[in-house]
């Protein structure tokens, strides 16, 4: 009989991790649903400098603008004809979020232009430049 009650005693002093484990799933899926991921355009750009500059947090689109004129969105070059489609189905994926340009110094202004009337007509609001802060 003493054997029996001393196994009894021992079995209920282990302790079951698994409802923490679960928890702790719980948790680490959660927190990669809800974390924010940065968007890359998908090139280097040597951006113009400035000393005045107001932080813009709220990207929902992010275009890249070579030294070379081309466009790139998510990595990937898109063309000057396809920008329109492109800037479209991103803004009603996500209508909030604003659009930043980041331009290269030897870009032309031409370009910028052209992304940002294109921008406007869409309705994606606000448009920002990026810039190099000193």
């Amino acid at each position: 009989m003493r054997n029996r009650t001393n196994r009894s005693q021992e079995q209920g002093q282990a302790i079951d991790l698994t409802p923490m484990l679960d928890v702790v799933f719980i948790m680490l899926i959660f927190f990669i649903v809800t974390a924010s991921f940065i968007k890359l355009p998908g090139i280097e750009v040597n951006k113009v400098d400035t000393t005045i500059a107001d932080p813009y947090k709220k990207v929902g689109i992010l275009l890249a603008i070579s030294d070379t004129n081309e466009f790139w969105i998510d990595k990937k070059r898109v063309e000057a004809t396809a920008l329109k489609i492109n800037l479209t189905r991103l803004f009603h994926e996500n209508p909030k979020g604003g659009m930043v340009i980041q331009a290269d110094n030897d870009s032309d202004i031409e370009a910028v232009a052209k992304v940002a009337d294109i921008a406007q007509d869409i309705g994606i609001s606000p448009v920002a430049i990026s810039v190099e802060n000193d």
